[in-house]
């Protein structure tokens, strides 16, 4: 690993730039490519919708009766759909779920209930003037988060997904956020009824590693973005449904924040040191006697798997979160590199 100062860091993600130029002459119109963003109920941040195709609104639910769709915090929502008068062309969608947020397989389990949850979720898109759904279940067969689940729920998911996709029709666009190891859900029986595939490359790993490396180092966690990428493809998704997902925070150990949304939160004192990793591109901190303490992300590690985007031909990138990012360094850096767009701005 290599000590960079920033002047070598910016360098380094010039050059990734300058490479990913080189390289977009191969990908199909600019326009085709998608840039997803995950804006959520809890924060009062404003889009700029100039740095993205699309927005995923956190959260909607499913209901406490398990056959309809509970909004977090409408009048936000409202407000991000008004965006589209600023930008035709964006496309906002509710994302139903997150962690810890059930009901999931008590709703998908019953005919009744699960036909009764799509037509309310076409509802809300029409009420709200939404162009679709994304379904953000973590993760069916799982109770981890602490929500009900069943041994039947990778089936019962198919079926929901087919169920929406005739509730919504085909105008509308319905799409999912998966775990990165491709777990749990059955690809082959679903993917018809679906638009694209969002993988949260994320979240793979506590220190002492890094949770979102883009390829395998002595400072990455359990998996990376490659091998997440590469689980979806041998699952099934080909590469022109698959959405990649980038964290625009980091995690940390002995005394830095689990979850962290900026480097600048105290973190780069004198005691640590900022390192980057050439091999698995990205930034980390490490204490004084060496150990791994702390991994985020930047621009020039985000600069790295818009790069790999382009040059593995997916559908696009993804991000958690927009509000995350406060200098706006991060979601500029996918417009720049994704859609070839300058932002108009914060």
């Amino acid at each position: 690993m290599e000590h960079l100062s920033r002047n070598l860091l910016l360098l380094a993600f010039i050059a990734l730039l300058a490479s990913c130029g080189n390289k977009a002459t191969h990908r199909p119109p600019v326009a085709e490519t998608v840039v997803v963003a995950y804006v959520t109920s809890w924060t009062d941040v404003q889009p700029d919708p100039s740095v993205m195709t699309h927005i995923n609104y956190a959260f909607g639910h499913v209901n406490e009766t398990f056959d309809g769709v509970r909004i977090d915090n409408p009048q936000r929502l409202r407000s991000v759909v008004a965006l589209k008068e600023k930008v035709p062309s964006l496309q906002v969608l509710l994302s139903v779920g997150g962690w810890e947020s059930g009901g999931f397989s008590e709703m998908a389990t019953d005919e009744g209930r699960r036909q009764r949850f799509a037509d309310d979720c076409a509802r809300a898109v029409q009420e709200y003037g939404l162009d679709g759904i994304d379904i953000d279940w973590e993760y069916p067969t799982q109770d981890v988060a602490g929500i009900s689940a069943s041994p039947h729920d990778t089936d019962n998911f198919t079926l929901l997904m087919r169920d929406l996709r005739h509730a919504l029709g085909e105008g509308k666009l319905l799409t999912l956020a998966t775990v990165c190891s491709a777990k749990y859900f059955d690809f082959p029986a679903f993917l018809p009824y679906v638009d694209f595939v969002n993988v949260m490359a994320y979240d793979m790993g506590s220190p002492n590693g890094h949770h979102a490396a883009l390829y395998p180092s002595e400072h990455s966690g359990t998996m990376t973005s490659h091998e997440a990428v590469q689980a979806h493809l041998e699952a099934g998704v080909p590469a022109e449904k698959l959405v990649m997902g980038m964290p625009f925070y980091g995690r940390g150990r002995n005394g830095f924040p689990a979850y962290a949304d900026s480097v600048a939160n105290g973190l780069a004192e004198p005691r640590y040191t900022e390192l980057w990793d050439s091999t698995g591109m990205f930034p980390y901190f490490e204490n004084a006697e060496g150990a791994f303490v702390y991994g985020y992300e930047n621009a020039a590690s985000i600069a790295a798997k818009c790069e790999y985007i382009l040059a593995n031909d997916l559908l696009g990138g993804m991000y958690w979160e927009y509000a995350d990012d406060k200098d706006g360094s991060m979601r500029n850096t996918v417009a720049g590199m994704l859609l070839g767009t300058v932002p108009d701005g914060e």
